[in-house]
């Protein structure tokens, strides 16, 4: 060739156009081909299935991972995936890394939420029971796995280079974990989570959590690593990085939150940081050869309890678990291949019979501690159900496993319809056998009528918040507790759940008092427990147990009621619904706290009071010495207004309340409701109305004649025919009052009270409760409305035939005496009607 050609090599680099974000329809582009949309496409997928299923089981009482995990499973190549169309446009392979990719960061972020819920000192603070209660849950599991492994590597590894002992942890830890997250949320719905039984599960779950994280760091050390010195690295590195974490990052995170000023929230900056920090951590336990997740848990392990905790919980917890953690489950499921799962030949009937026998051993060695500890076998294999919960720890160490070679894509697909199915099965199984115990003292004292005088009373006042507490702390004052007669009062705080992890875990959180509140409940529920423990140490004769419910409010009431059967009080306080405005007038806070109020009147096993507070003694406590109110009865007859009178007289032994009884009697011309019905119903219904007159006419007579001297005590009669001149007799009453007491009324047929309940704007208050808390009405006194607890057997009347003999003779005596007591009055410029008889209740 003629001349020299010069040839000049270069690097030639062939690369895909960046397709992250389409052009546009427009422009011809399919917005499937790029990056980003379909990765939205997958989350919307993701979430819009997760959460019908979530809906779908929810009459089942399952808990949310079970339908995460099916819904990844229907994404997947089992189901949807079956349809090469919708795989290939939708979970294409070269999409997988990115939704991969976000999923991990999602994980990594939630354990770091798991981390930071977590209470290190409740492991401190468990007794011995719960100890043992997790290392046997834990022990025949293992021994079931050490002896089942040798059979069971050669199936689930297919031959390849498996250390026996990487297996043999894998195999552990997958099948004797306890799913802490999903055992909480499972006995918050069974409500069982404040039971003996629920608190025995949570410290066993919690402490076999952290078993099963250190053997899976040991476990994934272990696969990572070929070489003995190598593993040996890494669990040296992995121990430097834990006590790096506890004497620096700890200490580090408590310099922050010093730093932060009383009432004020944490700096942006310092949460940016923090939030850096967990990613930092799973890239250090990622780069030591342990996997990241470990890093994200640990790091949030040692973040103390607190403000910085609380508000990293608030902000986090709703994107993560609701839209990142999905997608983990996404990506199981389309990992989760059921066609894969050949003939049980094959050996995959060994491996559900090995994880059956597991299960099994952990209600086995359960039940063994529930016998040594004198528990029934009911208790022993409720509790030993409980802690076979699965969930997203047994997926986080299925998929670990899968991906370092120890499971084939058969072994994991059978392991994570196991899981599944297991943890399907807890909520029927403990909803069928556990039913707690009943006490065997009968639980009588359910009203204050037949509480004792000089006996305990006890009392749940149930508060919404800090609005409540100067009122009902001013009536428990009123009621006049002493050293002879002692009130102990349960102060309920009401708390609705989110359905949040972090609400839900609140009831067991402790903290400490001289750190800020970081959100509205924490910051009432501390306003309520101090101001009760104040009022407990200036009181005599009192002792108060603070408390905090938190359910929906669809459910509260059963928490209410259940722990006033646990705690046998005789009245729950439950505040009106209503709170008055500036301008004297009433409105709804809240309607679901009437909801909540309708249902404890219907259910409750004692006796109920309602509360409308138009600010008794003001916006302060006052001091026993100070207390002076002036309380009016309204006593119409009923088993409720007998209840109410019964409390007013033990609040008239105040010697600064001073009590009016006001008894409203048919006139002449009253007309008797007209009852249809047949004759033997008539003749019923005729001899119970009888009956109550009777027991009103002794109750009220033996009330007079025991406090006969007692000059604070007034007592009126009212004739009246009509619920017309019953409302009208009502508005003339002073506005001087503080307090009026009324019985709500419930199996009563009046004629005096005829009519009224067609316009009651509260029927759940009774007619007269309904009318006294009414905006229009002229007086803004407060009003307690009181229902008494009857029970099948008549608790709630002192109706034994020795008692009404007695009763009856003290009656007779003081009818004699009758026509001394009551003279009639003039009318008064004051209001009172000329048909007002009044007079001090003793001669």
């Amino acid at each position: 060739m003629p001349g020299n050609t010069s040839v000049v090599e270069a690097n030639i680099v062939c690369y895909s156009p960046t397709m992250i974000t389409t052009n546009g329809i427009w422009q011809g582009d399919n917005p499937l081909d790029y990056s980003l949309p379909l990765f939205i496409l997958q989350v919307t997928l993701v979430i819009l299935t997760t959460r019908t299923l979530v809906f779908l089981l929810r009459p089942l009482r399952q808990p949310k991972v079970v339908a995460e995990i099916i819904g990844g499973i229907l994404l997947g190549p089992s189901v949807l995936g079956r349809y090469k169309p919708y795989e290939e446009a939708l979970f294409p392979l070269r999409s997988i890394m990115v939704l991969e990719t976000m999923a991990n960061v999602g994980l990594i972020y939630f354990l770091f939420l798991i981390g930071l819920e977590m209470d290190i000192t409740v492991i401190k603070r468990t007794g011995k029971k719960s100890v043992v209660l997790a290392v046997s849950g834990m022990a025949l599991p293992f021994i079931i796995s050490i002896v089942t492994s040798f059979v069971l590597k050669s199936f689930m590894t297919k031959g390849k280079m498996v250390d026996q002992g990487t297996f043999l942890l894998f195999l552990c830890v997958a099948l004797s974990v306890t799913a802490f997250p999903v055992l909480a949320r499972i006995l918050a719905d069974l409500k069982l989570l404040n039971t003996d039984i629920g608190r025995l599960a949570m410290s066993a779950a919690l402490i076999n959590d952290m078993c099963a994280w250190i053997l899976l760091a040991l476990a994934i050390a272990m696969a990572e690593n070929s070489s003995t010195v190598s593993s040996l690295w890494v669990i040296l590195s992995g121990s430097g990085f834990v006590l790096f974490c506890l004497f620096v990052v700890r200490p580090g995170v408590m310099w922050l939150v010093r730093r932060t000023p009383d009432g004020e929230t944490v700096s942006e900056l310092y949460l940016c940081v923090i939030l850096t920090g967990v990613m930092v951590s799973g890239l250090v336990t990622d780069a030591i050869g342990i996997h990241s997740i470990f890093g994200a848990f640990v790091f949030g392990l040692v973040i103390p309890n607190g403000p910085l905790g609380a508000i990293l919980v608030e902000k986090l917890e709703d994107f993560v678990s609701g839209l990142l953690l999905p997608l983990f489950f996404a990506i199981s499921g389309l990992r989760t291949n059921v066609g894969s799962i050949h003939g049980i030949t094959d050996g995959w009937g060994l491996l559900v019979l090995v994880i059956l026998l597991a299960s099994g051993g952990k209600v086995l060695g359960t039940m063994i501690l529930a016998s040594f500890y004198k528990m029934s076998a009911r208790e022993g294999l409720s509790l030993g159900i409980l802690m076979n919960t699965k969930g997203l720890i047994e997926i986080i160490v299925l998929n670990v496993g899968r991906d370092q070679k120890v499971l084939d894509d058969e072994s994991f697909a059978v392991m994570v319809l196991m899981s599944v199915l297991l943890t399907t099965l807890i909520t029927p199984s403990v909803t069928a056998l556990y039913k707690p115990a009943r006490r065997l003292v009968p639980y009588k004292r359910r009203t204050i009528q037949r509480s004792k005088p000089d006996g305990e009373l006890r009392l749940l006042a149930c508060i919404h918040g800090p609005r409540n507490i100067p009122t009902i702390i001013n009536l428990l004052e009123a009621t006049h507790p002493t050293k002879r007669s002692p009130i102990f009062v349960h102060a309920l705080h009401l708390v609705e759940l989110t359905g949040r992890a972090s609400a839900m875990l609140i009831v067991h959180n402790t903290r400490r008092s001289n750190l800020p509140a970081v959100n509205r409940a924490q910051a009432h529920s501390d306003h309520i427990i101090n101001a009760f423990e104040h009022y407990e140490q200036s009181a005599s004769g009192v002792s108060v147990l603070p408390l905090t419910a938190i359910s929906p409010y669809s459910s509260m009431h059963e928490d209410i009621c259940n722990l006033a059967e646990d705690k046998r009080v005789a009245l729950i306080i439950l505040p009106f619904h209503k709170e008055q405005t500036v301008d004297g007038g009433m409105e709804a806070v809240n309607p679901a706290f009437r909801s909540v109020n309708q249902n404890v009147l219907a259910n409750a096993p004692c006796s109920v009071a309602v509360l409308v507070d138009r600010g008794l003694g003001g916006t302060n406590r006052a001091a026993a010495s100070h207390v002076s109110h002036h309380v009016v009865m309204l006593y119409f007859g009923g088993p409720d207004d007998r209840e109410a009178l019964s409390y007013a007289g033990r609040m008239v032994e105040h010697q600064g309340i001073s009590l009016t009884i006001i008894r409203f009697i048919p006139g002449d011309n009253v007309v008797e409701p007209m009852i249809h019905a047949d004759e033997t119903k008539i003749l019923t219904v005729v001899t119970d109305m009888e009956r109550e007159r009777q027991l009103d006419d002794d109750f009220i007579n033996d009330f007079r004649l025991k406090n006969a001297s007692d000059e604070s005590i007034l007592y009126m009669e009212k004739v009246v025919n009509n619920g017309e001149e019953t409302v009208g007799a009502i508005r003339e009453l002073d506005s001087i009052n503080d307090l009026y007491i009324v019985g709500r009324g419930q199996r009563m047929i009046s004629p005096l009270t005829a009519g009224l309940t067609d316009w009651s704007e509260c029927p759940e208050l009774g007619a007269i409760g309904d009318l006294l808390s009414s905006s229009d009405f002229a007086a803004t006194v407060s009003v307690l409305v009181i229902q008494q607890y009857v029970g099948d057997g008549g608790e709630a009347h002192n109706d034994s035939p020795r008692h009404q003999t007695d009763v009856h003779m003290q009656s007779n005596r003081l009818a004699l005496r009758a026509p001394q007591l009551v003279q009639e009055t003039p009318p008064s410029p004051g209001g009172f009607s000329p048909n007002w008889s009044n007079g001090p209740i003793g001669p």
